[in-house]
């Protein structure tokens, strides 16, 4: 493709060389570049992709888009410079992989919590109903019935195009993606046209790349205000920042609630720990699911599912038959009569719903263990604050590793220890190994009780100094049970 065309939706501050090249590829990784590429130097939260003009140079790319031009120029490369590579990403990558998104329907869901529950069960659901679709989510992309493995909730906003690119060629009418506040603010979506929207909750998370709560929610938000006219925008009344997140919207705004009036609304009339037996929109309905906020999350796949056309009683008659997402409240058995829960909840708050739903079921009827740890190298605000709410919920609870990265697991143990007041302590273990947390979790158990292992849910390694070792919550459980 010519390069003056990827650049049509691109201001250019000064171009220097031919922009009638032709382009082959577009990568922001100097190391992926191949002869014909446009290489995009990004300035990065840890590098400054500017440094390696020369290197993407030097393995044939034929143009260069930057915010800062070199002071010396190669021959026969073209220099495109513009105030914001962050900003010109997503729209060169778009042009190249021939808009994609004006050929199906791309539906975006962001929050906190239930992202990857939400837009898996759209996914789900739609392929139920006969179309083609995909998903970029945190647990996997998919294009159909093809995995393709995901290494961020959102991909960079090239390989992000590639896959939608690849999505239209394999016929898809419906994409459901995931959309992480990183990728909002860092411009990784830009380019896209959306179908719609939706908000499932705020609640604290990513502090250490937001810096402050304000700032991650006015990231979440800014997603509803580039939402066009045509296109709907679904919100959680129940949460304090609902209306917040869609009052500059020019979407079309439905709300949801199990708790007030709304667009779409639901109560639960049975609970157990193989289900629930809901009322949604007037019409009852049995679902594989436990808890007040999957409730939440259902209720806003059945309104998006209204949104793009479908029938409220075809919507539910297979809202019935689908499962939860792995690593989402998933219940194991043992044959001692406990049950053993694995789940994803990693900040305060999904550590509230998952006790909340787990508490729902028993009803005062058996004991909960809850295993908890708290990843490295993020936001260290939250890591007392899960103490304190696993503490609250629990009647024990072991504190242990989840992803320490290059932090000293030790270190983040006592970082969610400092939280805790004496008598709280008398309720708490540490054990940095998480094999051995859960096994003594398991070991403590008893017929009824609930043991809730936290932090990872369908994660199947532990990372620890920069390396990801084989690790899966499941496995484990299962070995303490056979054992």
């Amino acid at each position: 493709m010519n390069l003056r065309e990827i650049l049509k939706n691109v201001r250019p501050l000064t171009i220097v060389g031919n922009a009638d090249t032709k382009i082959t590829g577009i990568k922001i990784d100097s190391r992926q570049v191949k002869p014909g590429f446009l290489f995009v130097a990004m300035k990065g939260t840890q590098v400054d992709g500017h440094q390696f003009i020369p290197k993407a140079i030097e393995l044939g790319a034929s143009a260069i888009l930057c915010e800062d031009l070199p002071e010396t120029t190669a021959e026969g490369v073209t220099y495109v410079q513009v105030e914001s590579t962050e900003d010109a990403v997503g729209k060169v990558a778009t042009i190249f992989h021939g808009d994609p998104t004006s050929h199906l329907k791309l539906v975006g869901v962001t929050g906190t919590n239930g992202k990857t529950t939400i837009a898996t069960l759209l996914y789900n659901m739609f392929r139920r109903f006969g179309h083609k679709c995909g998903l970029l989510s945190t647990v996997c992309n998919y294009i159909e019935d093809e995995a393709v493995p995901a290494s961020h909730t959102t991909p960079d906003a090239i390989e992000l195009n590639e896959l939608l690119e690849r999505m239209v060629q394999a016929g898809c009418e419906y994409v459901f993606m995931e959309c992480s506040s990183h990728a909002i603010a860092q411009k990784r979506i830009g380019g896209l046209k959306f179908a719609g929207g939706m908000f499932t909750n705020l609640t604290r998370d990513h502090l250490d790349y937001h810096k402050t709560f304000e700032n991650y929610r006015d990231a979440k938000k800014l997603f509803f205000d580039q939402l066009p006219k045509e296109a709907f925008a679904i919100t959680n009344a129940d949460d304090k920042n609902g209306l917040f997140m869609v009052q500059n919207t020019k979407a079309q705004v439905k709300t949801y609630s199990i708790r007030q009036m709304a667009d779409f609304r639901a109560r639960i009339i049975e609970c157990h720990f193989e289900g629930m037996y809901l009322e949604i929109d007037g019409r009852e309905v049995g679902v594989q699911f436990i808890g007040k906020f999957n409730v939440s999350n259902l209720l806003c796949v059945y309104g998006a599912a209204v949104m793009l056309g479908k029938q409220p009683e075809d919507i539910l008659v297979i809202m019935s038959t689908l499962k939860s997402v792995n690593g989402r409240l998933d219940p194991i058995r043992s044959p001692e009569g406990y049950t053993a829960i694995v789940d994803y909840a990693h900040t305060p708050d999904a550590l509230e719903n998952v006790l909340n739903a787990i508490h729902e079921v028993l009803d005062g009827k058996g004991k909960v263990i809850t295993v908890c740890g708290a990843g490295g190298n993020r936001d260290k605000g939250k890591r007392p604050l899960m103490a304190q709410e696993a503490v609250r919920q629990s009647d024990r609870v072991i504190i242990t590793s989840d992803n320490p990265r290059f932090e000293e697991p030790q270190a983040i143990i006592n970082d969610m220890l400092a939280g805790l007041d004496a008598k709280q302590m008398k309720k708490v273990l540490s054990i940095v190994d998480r094999r051995e947390a859960i096994r003594t979790a398991c070991m403590m158990a008893e017929k009824g009780d609930v043991i809730l292992i936290a932090g990872k849910g369908h994660e199947d390694y532990q990372e620890i100094q920069g390396v990801k070792h084989h690790f899966d919550d499941h496995e484990v459980v299962r070995e303490c049970f056979n054992s």
